[in-house]
């Protein structure tokens, strides 16, 4: 078994102080629940697959103290009914369902977390209602265009995992090879059982095996759990061969413009064979204020110790972000676009390589350095501030009401917030407010 430091940059387990239930159709009835500090900062956890459901260790990625973490399975992925299930089961669907979610809890904003496809979903979510996002973090770009789904599942990553390779394309008839997603797909959703379960864990072994830098056996094995493999397999091929239902290839990119005003963090693998850098490249040259992460000793699974310990850097940059902006006194000094002076935590452009999360200045961007590519018409000088349009200043009361402070939690939310404690690690974790 392959072992990795990567739990060590985690918060400790924790347990949901509550789970429930929420009917989004007349069909489809998703999982969610609630970790971390009920009175918190409202960040929400998008999986990935499409199909791949949550797990306990998506809650870890949280100062517990500080954020009220929200995590769902998707329409027939995990916990969430009927499982494996197709109908009314597009990407749309699941953007109308976190908002739903977030109305649900009683959210006005919160920030969005997500990899792989849960960064496809996360930019669509985002494009669509920019207004309800605070923050994005992203892993594992996906965008979903053409040429990305030949490379993994046509050819491309083949050349580099031919043994892996070969159990997928032994499923396939020579003469059906020429379009394996649709081969598949026919079979994954055909009447014969036996065919449709064999053909969803080949599916799903092809991707758990190349997910690392290092093959895990224990992600490769997991396809022997016959219900994950097909809600996995079965819903994202479904996605697959319909192109995500975006009405046109490269829509998340050409829609970034929508965005760029949102503080958003970016972590890439550079050997990522599953969601290659090539796209997360593109959405870098489309969206050159996000910070951007490339962690050169990783694959593309969130496990990568590189990866999980950047995604904890940044969750914990934004809360301190946060915190400051609370205790901010009404009358401090704010720069000319109305924001703190104070250096802020996601300068205009950031593009650093990582080795074990240990950074190493790609280019310039430190304050008062030249940094290149330029930031766009509109950002902020060379102080290293936010985007003049990046954030409304609110004052500690403003801020307060719109965490929930002031006002009832919704009815499903009892539990009293957390106590002050310090997590191992010396990450501290001081009760917001």
């Amino acid at each position: 078994e392959i072992k990795t430091m990567s739990d060590q940059a985690l918060y400790p387990p924790i347990e949901p102080y509550y789970t429930g239930r929420l009917k989004v159709s007349s069909v489809h009835e998703l999982y969610y629940e609630q970790s971390g500090n009920a009175g918190g900062y409202p960040v929400v956890f998008i999986h990935g697959g499409p199909g791949g459901g949550t797990s306990g260790r998506d809650r870890r990625y949280f100062d517990p103290a500080f954020y009220r973490i929200v995590v769902f399975d998707q329409r027939g992925a995990g916990k969430s009914t009927p499982p494996a299930c197709l109908e009314e089961n597009t990407t749309w669907h699941l953007v109308s369902d976190i908002e739903r979610l977030r109305t649900h809890l009683n959210i006005e904003q919160w920030a969005v977390f997500g990899g792989s496809w849960g960064s496809t979903l996360a930019l669509a979510y985002a494009e669509t209602h920019p207004d309800r996002v605070t923050a994005l973090i992203l892993r594992g770009i996906f965008t979903l265009r053409r040429k990305e789904l030949l490379f993994f599942y046509q050819e491309g990553s083949s050349f580099l995992f031919p043994d892996y390779w070969e159990d997928y394309e032994a499923q396939i008839p020579l003469e059906e090879r020429g379009d394996m997603m649709a081969a598949y797909y026919r079979r994954l959703t055909g009447s014969n059982e036996e065919v449709r379960l064999r053909c969803a864990q080949a599916w799903s072994r092809w991707e758990c095996a190349t997910s690392r830098l290092y093959v895990d056996p224990a992600m490769v094995d997991r396809v022997e759990d016959p219900q994950w493999a097909l809600q996995f397999a079965r819903i994202e091929c479904h996605y697959f061969v319909n192109g995500g239902f975006f009405s046109r290839d490269a829509q998340l990119l050409e829609d970034v413009g929508k965005i760029r005003h949102i503080p958003t963090t970016i972590v890439q693998g550079r050997y990522d064979l599953v969601c290659p850098m090539r796209t997360a490249w593109d959405l870098h040259r489309a969206f050159p204020e996000a910070n951007f992460n490339i962690i050169n000793d990783a694959g593309h699974s969130a496990k990568e110790e590189g990866i999980c310990a950047k995604l904890v850097e940044a969750t914990d940059k934004f809360r301190d972000y946060k915190r400051a902006q609370m205790q901010k006194p009404r009358d401090a000094p704010t720069s000319h676009a109305g924001i703190p002076s104070t250096h802020s935590p996601y300068p205009a452009v950031h593009f650093h390589e990582f080795r074990h999360s240990q950074p190493r200045h790609f280019e310039a961007s430190l304050p008062g350095q030249a940094a290149s590519p330029q930031p766009a018409a509109g950002t902020s000088s060379d102080k290293g501030d936010y985007p003049a349009a990046r954030f409304h200043v609110k004052t500690p009361e403003q801020i307060r009401r719109q965490l929930g402070y002031a006002a009832s939690p919704p009815s499903d939310v009892g539990a009293p917030r957390l106590t002050r404690s310090q997590p191992p690690g010396g990450r501290s974790s001081n009760v917001f407010g």
